[in-house]
C-alpha cells in the first residue's frame, strides 16, 4: 500500500480534526474515515494505516499514513498538509524540561497531535481572509462556496473506487481575473471580496517568502491591502511552520492564555505577547496546543 511516514507518536484523526470541526471542508474533505485532497488535478485519499505497513513503520519509530494514489509530488504535498515540517521531537523535549504543568498536561492528553499546514501560500492567505472577524463555522461555509464556484473537482481514475466530490482550492490566477462583485453572493463582504481578488493579483510578487526571515515575511504581507498582523502571524504558523510564530492578537489564543495561565483574567495583547517569550523557540506549537486544549473536552 502506498504511504508516507511521520515520526511517532502521530494521531491522524486528532491532527486532522480541524478539517471537520466547523463543517465539511470541500478542499480537505473528511469522508468515511479518510481525508480527501485534490493534488495535480486528481482526488487523493489520505487515511490512517492498519496493516503490516503500520507495524513496520512503528518498529522504525514512525507512523504510516496511506496515500492513494501516490507519487513523489503527491507525497510532498500530503506531508506538508499533515504538518511534517513541525519539530515535534524538539517540542516534546522542550515541554518535558520546561516545568510548565499546563503544557505538560496538554501534551500528555494529546501526544499524537501534529498541527496541519496549508500546502500553498494562496490557500493560506484566502483562508485567513475568510476567517477575519467571523466565526469559523461562517468562515468555512463561505470558503466552501468560493471553492465550489472557482475550484475544479478532482478526478479519480483507476481501481481506487469512486471518490467523494472534493475540489481543488481555487487557483490564484483564476480569482485574480474575477470581479469582486461576483464573490459577494458567495457570502464574502465587498471588502473581503476585494481583498481576495487583490491578494490573488499579488501572488507573483510574493514568491520566495519561505526563504525570508519572519519579520521580512510579515513586512511583505502587511503591505498588501487586507492583510494585517493577525493574518501574517497565522501565515507564519500554518503555512511556513515557523517555530516562533505567536499570534498574540488572536482573540481565541488570548482567551486560551487567560483561561490556562491567568485564572480567567482577561489578558491584554501586550501580556499575551510577553507570555509567548517563555515558550521560545516553540511558540507556534505551543499556541496550537493551547488552542486545542482550551476547546476540546
Amino acid at each position: 500500500m502506498p504511504h508516507v511516514l511521520l515520526p511517532a507518536p502521530y494521531d491522524f484523526e486528532l491532527s486532522t480534526a480541524r478539517f471537520r470541526a466547523y463543517g465539511p471542508d470541500l478542499a480537505n474533505l473528511w469522508c468515511d474515515g479518510a481525508l480527501w485532497r485534490v493534488v495535480g488535478g486528481g482526488a487523493v485519499r489520505i487515511a490512517a494505516v492498519s496493516s503490516p505497513d503500520a507495524n513496520a513503520a512503528a518498529a522504525a519509530g514512525a507512523v504510516a499514513v496511506a496515500v492513494d494514489p501516490c507519487d513523489p509530488a503527491i507525497a510532498a504535498e500530503v506531508l506538508q498538509l499533515l504538518g511534517a515540517p513541525h519539530d515535534l521531537e524538539g517540542f516534546t523535549a522542550f515541554v518535558a524540561a520546561s516545568g510548565d504543568p499546563v503544557l505538560q498536561g496538554l501534551l500528555a492528553r494529546f501526544p499524537g497531535f501534529r498541527p496541519p499546514l496549508a500546502p500553498g501560500p494562496f490557500e493560506a492567505l484566502v483562508t485567513a481572509i475568510t476567517a477575519q472577524q467571523v466565526s469559523l463555522f461562517s468562515a468555512v461555509a463561505v470558503r466552501n462556496r468560493l471553492i465550489a464556484a472557482y475550484g475544479e473537482p478532482g478526478r479519480r481514475e483507476g481501481p481506487g473506487g469512486p471518490a467523494p466530490v472534493v475540489h481543488a482550492f481555487p487557483a490564484a490566477d483564476r480569482l485574480a481575473a474575477a470581479d469582486p462583485e461576483a464573490l459577494v453572493p458567495l457570502g464574502l463582504t465587498r471588502r473581503k471580496a476585494e481583498y481576495v481578488v487583490g491578494v490573488a493579483g499579488e501572488m507573483d510578487s510574493l514568491t520566495g517568502l519561505a526563504a525570508l526571515a519572519d519579520d521580512e515575511v510579515k513586512a511583505r504581507l502587511v503591505a498588501i491591502r487586507g492583510l494585517g498582523e493577525w493574518t501574517a502571524d497565522w501565515f507564519l504558523a500554518r503555512q511556513l511552520a515557523r517555530p516562533r510564530a505567536w499570534p498574540a492578537v488572536d482573540l481565541v489564543l488570548r482567551k486560551a492564555c487567560s483561561c490556562l495561565y491567568a485564572d480567567g483574567r482577561d489578558l491584554p495583547t501586550a501580556e499575551v505577547r510577553a507570555l509567548g517569550e517563555r515558550f521560545a523557540p516553540f511558540q507556534n506549537l505551543t499556541a496550537q496546543l493551547l488552542l486545542l486544549g482550551n476547546t476540546m473536552p
